[in-house]
């Protein structure tokens, strides 16, 4: 048995927070102890204490003076784009047609595909990023690629090979017929092997024929427990275009409804242009937008109303995401920065203590896996980050005026990136440090 007590302040959410001032809605404790047994954390609380219950000899790590906190979970990115990140375009349809599916249809090498998926969970680990929601490309390879490296790392993980049979480039296109018999094999292989879960995913209701729409719903009612993952309104253009391929529909939300893809585990990136009736619908089957704060900045998609859909008589589940590589950064500190950003510019506040939330539970509950990942609570995984705001000279200075834990986490959020994450986790083992 591999036990292992770890020293440091920690922090773990207990529900969202109501406001700067909610202390209830979170453990802390200035000098904490974890207790980790085996993968999961099995003791937590103040140092004393949890150290006096540990048998002597006990492997210990003090991390002190930096926080110790659930490892973040990124709830929408693309495997396959990160030789993508960092292209120069006007808008989502132009950058997908001109530089993302020229750059999928390579990952029909197994060869190419093993290699980006070493980097890809390299990045994941350096950013303390335990846990994240991916999109592979078409082909099975990459869907094999990236489980088979999730399962070599022990990371809990998500993804599913794309569904896609119209508008894109031959080499990216499967069949209805092809997208089922794939996907399920992909479900054979790989899901509830080591930490994985496969998703159903059909890339957006634009590069998916009716006919596979209807395979896509066949599978959702084949393994109702799996999660659905998709694009939804990220765009205006893409939302004229879905809606004239699907003009029976009563607007793009509706289009999954019709195929039965809307429930609790469904996952709808970006989500930004939802209408009342959309959101409405969104809220009574439970479906989660998922924010992804870089990559509509960067792609001019637009501004999520995160705090506008959050207080509604009937409120929309929320995640957020790095949306890598229309997203330009693999760090959930800077994505949490853009999401602040863009709350300003829609004259709301997001603060701090909400902003950790959605990072590690509240992205946990969002994908129904709080009583595995994303607090502290014993019983759960021990995936973690280990913070360090005083990562540069910048930071160190600034950290000399803070005085509260909320003013820390902003300058994490703000000031942070992968040079702020002294180690990272993965089920009890330190993982950042063998890169």
């Amino acid at each position: 048995m591999t036990t292992t007590l770890l020293r440091g302040r920690l922090l773990s959410f207990h529900r969202a927070p109501l406001s700067l001032t909610d202390s209830q809605s979170y453990l802390y404790e200035e000098d904490g102890g974890l207790l980790t047994e085996d993968g999961r954390i099995s003791a937590v609380g103040p140092y004393a204490e949890v150290k006096a219950k540990v048998a002597e000899g006990t492997a210990e790590i003090d991390h002190r003076p930096h926080l110790i906190m659930p490892g973040f979970i990124d709830m929408h990115l693309h495997f396959p784009q990160m030789q993508v990140i960092a292209s120069y375009a006007a808008n989502l349809l132009e950058w997908l047609n001109t530089y993302t599916f020229p750059e999928e249809c390579r990952f029909v090498e197994s060869a190419h595909a093993e290699r980006i998926a070493g980097h890809f969970y390299d990045e994941l680990i350096r950013h303390g990023t335990t846990t994240a929601v991916a999109y592979c490309s078409v082909h099975k390879t990459s869907a094999d690629a990236f489980f088979a490296e999730a399962m070599k790392r022990n990371m809990r993980m998500v993804g599913g090979k794309v569904m896609m049979d119209r508008n894109a480039p031959q080499g990216l296109l499967d069949t209805p017929e092809m997208g089922y018999d794939e996907t399920r094999q992909v479900i054979a292989d790989w899901h509830g092997k080591g930490r994985n879960h496969v998703a159903i995913t059909p890339r957006f209701a634009i590069t998916s024929t009716p006919a596979q729409m209807e395979a896509t719903s066949a599978l959702a009612r084949e393994f109702p427990d799996l999660h659905i993952q998709t694009h939804l309104s990220e765009n205006h253009d893409e939302i004229k275009f879905t809606c004239e391929l699907y003009p029976e529909a009563i607007d793009y939300t509706d289009i999954y409804a019709r195929y039965g893809l809307l429930g609790p585990k469904s996952l709808f990136g970006h989500a930004i242009h939802l209408s009342e009736r959309e959101a409405d619908v969104m809220s009574e089957t439970g479906a989660v937008a998922v924010h992804c704060p870089t990559s509509n900045l960067f792609l001019g998609s637009g501004l999520f109303p995160l705090k506008a859909l959050s207080r509604r008589e009937k409120p929309v589940r929320i995640g957020v995401a790095t949306d890598i590589g229309g997203g330009s950064s693999y760090s959930m500190l800077k994505t949490m920065d853009e999401a602040y950003k863009i709350q300003q510019l829609l004259g709301e506040r997001l603060n701090p203590l909400e902003s950790y939330y959605l990072m590690t539970r509240g992205n946990a509950e969002a994908l129904s896996l709080a009583d595995r990942i994303g607090t502290l609570e014993p019983g759960t995984e021990a995936d973690l980050v280990v913070l360090d705001a005083s990562a540069t000279p910048a930071m160190a200075l600034k950290m000399e005026t803070v005085k509260t834990l909320p003013e820390e986490l902003f300058l994490l959020q703000t000031m942070g990136d992968d040079r702020a994450v002294a180690e990272t986790y993965v089920a009890g083992i330190a993982s950042k440090a063998g890169l």
